[in-house]
């Protein structure tokens, strides 16, 4: 056991800090797209100078600075406009910076792992907690290459992180990638434009409590109509008073229709985005707002119903109910997805196979769903796993961080707990123990199923284990207890079982006799029965 890691105890999820929430902006006529692409293209620009400026400071960063370039935005903008332009900005850069954060940590990661192998013999096997060394001499020259092409991006990466350098670029390098390579992608150079261009727009604006329907940059009221506030130079284009633009198209919002509508009503604020999709030819525009931090509940009160258990998997969810003892109840379930295609029908799929466990959670009642706190951002680099490139691109594929995300949003709206459990061995020691006594005629257990029910009984405190088998002198209690869950200090141990109700057999009746649960009114080895005080009756001297 001295090899093995120390398990963190299970802990209740918070639930999420805001809500976003997307629909589709409809009836716009085309005066309203050629305003929509203008003034989405004129401010881009704006935004991409202003990201340049910010990524120039660096460290450097103050409110000084910061309002410099505000105070320069606001005459070719509006005042809002350069805020939101601004601290957009500064949210990139800073994303940004945790991202080359993770970047070094994961070049780190692999240098030490190349170093370690290439000072092994060739051909040294590796231990179950420490890699050995490369299969052959052909193996150990290309890796020694490569860990001197880490150690020049690692050191690049330090220096820059020093000086507080960061690469972005506004569109998102993939889709900057995409332009080399076309053909793969099934993309016109056109096409490509207008995705490029579309991408860089900015049309995005926070709210502000107090203001007109929470927000006056862009402005939704409760019956669905959308205004723009334009900038300084596009202020001809304006068909409503106090140089705004109000649209043609109207605006539907369904889920969450009635939280959104009490805040515009309250004049609370809500922040807007729109965004156009040249695919498929529509324009949407997403609202989002921040949430008071919901109050957690203990963690015995989320497991006072039981619990049910999952285990994430690469193409399902493996879920199991257990009782308040930790006994698996009724059958598992299985919860499947397809995470191959865009990323918009991976989301799709993630968030039916959620919709479909909660649902199933509430219908049995129970108030607290046990999941693994999953993160492979250090397990799924090549340098790690070596050659085994199917459980690299298996473990990157699994939806690790949207999938909590959406999880702890949608339990945390119905009133369901999410209970982060430690991964450590649930696999292993599920399979183990579970698989196969919960194996029947009528039931065949999988790995994941039998990993459930390990998750589900760590998050309740119960050991994963199994009860200990019986002894083998005839059952009896002469080598130790039968059982590890009564140890010797748990009260009525000893004591009858409980009366089970209804006839045993055809002729004796359960639980028949004033002294069926008294051990020592039997006639047995040992007991005071046989060995108490008794008279036997004289004989009869005559017929």
């Amino acid at each position: 056991m001295g090899g093995l890691r120390e398990v963190v105890e299970p802990f209740v999820a918070s639930g999420p800090a805001g809500v976003a929430i997307r629909t589709r902006i409809k009836q716009l006529t085309p005066e309203d797209e050629k305003v929509l692409r203008l003034v989405g293209a004129y401010l881009g620009a704006l935004a991409s100078k202003d990201l340049k400026a910010r990524c120039a400071d660096g460290l450097e960063h103050s409110t000084e600075t910061w309002a410099a370039r505000k105070r320069a935005l606001t005459p070719v903008t509006s005042s809002r406009w350069a805020g939101a332009i601004t601290k957009a900005s500064h949210d990139q850069w800073a994303l940004s910076r945790r991202c080359q954060l993770a970047h070094i940590q994961s070049l780190e990661a692999g240098v030490a792992t190349i170093a370690h192998r290439l000072a092994q013999p060739v051909g040294q096997k590796g231990s179950k907690n420490t890699p050995g060394g490369y299969r052959s001499r052909q193996e150990w020259f290309a890796k020694s290459r490569r860990l001197h092409v880490l150690e020049d991006r690692l050191e690049g990466e330090r220096s820059d992180r020093q000086a507080g350098s960061v690469h972005v670029v506004r569109g998102g390098k993939r889709l900057a990638r995409t332009r080399h390579h076309l053909e793969a992608a099934q993309l016109t150079e056109a096409g490509w434009r207008e995705r490029w261009e579309c991408e860089r727009w900015f049309l995005q604006a926070d709210g502000e409590s107090g203001k007109r329907y929470g927000n006056e940059t862009l402005r939704v009221t409760p019956e669905g109509r959308l205004s723009i506030k334009l900038p300084t130079p596009l202020k001809d284009l304006a068909n409503a008073p106090h140089g705004r633009y109000l649209l043609t198209g109207t605006v539907r919002f369904i889920h969450r229709r009635t939280e959104w509508a009490d805040r515009v009503e309250a004049n609370r604020a809500v922040a807007y985005r729109i965004s156009y999709d040249p695919a498929r030819n529509r324009w949407y525009v997403t609202a989002s707002w921040q949430t008071p931090p919901t109050r957690i509940i203990p963690l015995e009160s989320a497991l006072a119903d039981g619990v049910i258990a999952v285990d994430t998997n690469a193409d399902h969810l493996a879920a199991w109910r257990l009782d308040v003892h930790g006994n698996p109840i009724g059958h598992p379930r299985h919860f499947f997805y397809d995470l191959s295609g865009t990323a918009d029908h991976r989301d799709a799929q993630v968030r039916h196979a959620l919709t479909r466990l909660l649902h199933w959670a509430k219908a049995c009642g129970v108030a607290a769903i046990a999941v693994e706190d999953l993160d492979f951002t250090a397990e799924k680099t090549r340098e790690k796993h070596g050659r085994r490139k199917r459980f690299r691109q298996l473990i990157s594929g699994m939806p690790t961080g949207r999938l909590r995300a959406r999880l702890s949003s949608m339990a945390d709206a119905i009133g369901i707990a999410v209970i982060a459990v430690d991964p450590a061995y649930t696999s292993k020691w599920g399979a183990q123990h579970w698989q196969k006594p919960l194996t029947s005629k009528n039931r065949t257990t999988t790995r994941h199923d039998a990993a459930a029910v390990a998750i589900g009984r760590r998050a309740q405190g119960h050991r994963i284990r199994r009860r200990t088998a019986p002894p083998p002198q005839h059952q009896s209690d002469a080598v130790g207890h039968r059982t590890a869950q009564a140890p010797s200090g748990v009260p009525g141990r000893e004591g009858p079982r409980p009366r089970i109700p209804g006839p045993r057999t055809r002729s004796v009746g359960a639980g028949c006799g004033a002294n069926a649960g008294n051990q020592n009114a039997q006639h047995r080895s040992g007991r005071s029965a046989e060995h108490g005080s008794w008279q036997q009756d004289p004989l009869p001297l005559s017929p």
